[in-house]
């Protein structure tokens, strides 16, 4: 992150997502971060790391933002949660946002597929023989989509088509097919 960053006196990290879907509303679920997992940097998210900011802060108290930008909203999160791989996210992109349109245009063709979290430590603990951190309390602030997460090993599983599109393009391909007799 850059030190002329709004989030300057924050931290990011990121992972690409599990994205099991993004519907025709704009819903997606998948991991912002995976616990155990060594990132780019040599930090290391532990279990029970985000337990605190969840508790005071919930899903709605956590942006959803694009490229780490505050001043790009692009959602809301509907859920938020720790689990035994990680961070479970499920957020719906607003339609009503026209960069969030854009968004849900390219995680649908799979040419965005990142989720980061923006975050301040509030406790780490260092491995003085690997130099690896290890974020033990994470005060929570943003999870944004992102182009180049720091854990790479996390995926988009699949996306969804949306049956109109699907049903629309159907119908276009039988219009411009051959006739046969």
């Amino acid at each position: 992150m850059d030190k002329g960053s709004a989030l300057a006196a924050g931290e990011r990290k990121d992972a690409r997502a599990d994205l099991s879907a993004i519907d025709v509303e704009g819903t997606f679920s998948g991991y912002a971060t995976l616990f155990g997992r060594r990132d780019l940097s040599g930090d290391v998210v532990m279990p029970g790391a985000f337990r605190a900011a969840l508790a005071a802060k919930g899903a709605g108290g956590i942006r959803m933002l694009f490229q780490h930008d505050p001043a790009l909203p692009i959602g809301t999160w509907l859920d938020i949660h720790e689990d035994a791989r990680g961070l479970f996210v499920k957020g719906r992109l607003a339609a009503e946002v026209a960069k969030a349109r854009e968004v849900r245009a390219l995680m649908r063709a799979g040419a965005l597929d990142g989720l980061s979290i923006g975050f301040r430590t509030v406790k780490a603990e260092r491995d003085r023989g690997t130099g690896t951190r290890r974020l033990v309390t994470i005060d929570l602030w943003e999870i944004s989509v992102v182009t180049f997460p720091m854990l790479p090993e996390a995926r988009v599983a699949a996306v969804k088509a949306d049956a109109g599109l699907a049903a629309d393009l159907r119908r276009a391909a039988r219009r411009l097919a051959p006739r046969t007799a």
